[in-house]
């Protein structure tokens, strides 16, 4: 299996996400890596942590999410592995609840997020977002 964490889906795997006809409630799995540093392409002079310009982005990202109808699950730093093996350890997972793929496309493509997106950018070494759908019993 490999694993390739990254900061933006390519143009086809992001058309594949949105593509489909299912738009149910879904929670997003978000494994994150930071940067030991930021990187503000913007303003090298800004002198924080990677999780510290990711802090300021989840912040405000969270009130988006809930103002979208959504919310944040879970928000957790990553302390071990007991099953498996990956070459480099995730720092946090947070899991997101989001009504639909409209409403989670709705907040990307928002004057808000945009004005945000800058500390997640960098912050994050890269991540992986994984999107569930609860099965039915």
């Amino acid at each position: 299996m490999n694993v390739t964490n990254a900061l933006y889906p390519p143009k086809e795997q992001f058309e594949e996400f949105f593509a489909t006809g299912d738009d149910e409630p879904y929670v997003m799995v978000n494994l994150l890596k930071f940067r030991d540093k930021a990187v503000y392409e913007d303003d090298p002079s800004i002198d924080i942590t990677g999780r510290e310009a990711y802090e300021i982005y989840g912040e405000a990202v969270s009130r988006l999410v809930e103002a979208g109808g959504g919310r944040i699950v879970y928000n957790g730093d990553v302390t071990g592995l007991i099953l498996g093996e990956v070459e480099e350890m995730w720092d946090v997972v947070a899991l997101a609840e989001y009504p639909s793929k409209a409403a989670f496309m709705e907040m990307m493509m928002s004057p808000e997020w945009a004005a945000i997106e800058r500390h997640r950018t960098a912050g994050l070494k890269g991540q992986l977002n994984i999107r569930t759908v609860v099965r039915p019993s």
